[in-house]
């Protein structure tokens, strides 16, 4: 498994301090996130997951928590939409330049407008998708955060 990835690159330049964890991954989990907590041995609520979304037919990504549940209503009035959808999974790939199972928040091939879920901020390590299948970062949620320029906000269904 390459230790060096988009996002791994990004982190980096972006003077961010993380650690990289590898795991089995499991292409046929129900629910890939919660896999990879179980691999990783830790938290749900810390291994978080990428989602990407179209608000209003414009790309957003966001990062909440694997064992929760998003609100598109929430999505949608993050970002000053109307409506949110799910960015079917190829498109998803072919805008971030990764797989399904395997998309990070950061590195991706666009620059798009992303969300954080409030509640990782208690936590003071999270993992996030390291930019493929099987490998995650962990690094601070301010980290995550700023990294990514993102918003903080209430996304939870």
């Amino acid at each position: 498994m390459a230790k060096t990835t988009p996002a791994t690159i990004a982190l980096a330049r972006a003077g961010s301090t993380f650690t990289l964890h590898s795991y089995d991954y499991d292409p046929d989990a129900a629910r890939v996130g919660l896999q990879a907590a179980d691999a990783l041995g830790e938290d749900p609520g810390r291994v978080l997951k990428t989602l990407m979304v179209l608000v209003d037919d414009r790309p957003v990504c966001v990062v909440l928590p694997s064992d929760r549940e998003l609100s598109m209503k929430a999505v949608a009035r993050t970002f000053g939409g109307k409506a949110a959808r799910m960015m079917p999974p190829a498109d998803a790939e072919r805008m971030t330049g990764y797989k399904v199972g395997g998309i990070s928040p950061f590195g991706q091939k666009r620059n798009v407008p992303t969300a954080v879920e409030a509640s990782i901020t208690g936590f003071d390590l999270v993992y996030v998708n390291g930019g493929q299948r099987g490998l995650q970062v962990r690094l601070a949620p301010s980290d995550l955060t700023a990294g990514l320029g993102a918003t903080i906000a209430d996304l939870l269904a």
